[in-house]
């Protein structure tokens, strides 16, 4: 296995892809659960600004036959998804007025 995991284009992301570039949503959540304020808005400060630069890259291929490092750059960008809303809206990792909110998933969307 190559030490990259994103795409050249994206290299300057390589430190959060070793800790956000998740196979799972339930992975995704869990790490958002067990993150800072601080880990989650250093990610989000710093890949949100390329969002649509890296949607766009990702378009160019076929989504049942991603090459593995344009698989692990739509892992981050399903990573900022759910960073996101503790970032944007709760300003904290776990969400507000929602009891013991979990994620439980039985099966888990692909890619």
């Amino acid at each position: 296995m190559s030490d990259t995991l994103l795409p050249s284009a994206f290299a300057e992301f390589e430190h959060f892809a070793r800790v956000w570039c998740l196979a799972t949503e339930s992975e995704r959540w869990e790490r958002r659960m067990n993150s800072s304020m601080q880990e989650l808005t250093e990610f989000y400060a710093a890949f949100f600004p390329r969002l649509e630069e890296a949607i766009a890259y990702c378009d160019k291929f076929p989504l049942d036959d991603l090459p593995e490092e344009v698989l692990h750059l739509l892992q981050l960008i399903y990573s900022l998804s759910m960073v996101a809303m503790a970032v944007e809206i709760f300003l904290q990792p776990r969400p507000v007025d929602s009891a013991d909110a979990e994620l439980t998933r039985t099966e888990e969307p692909w890619p």
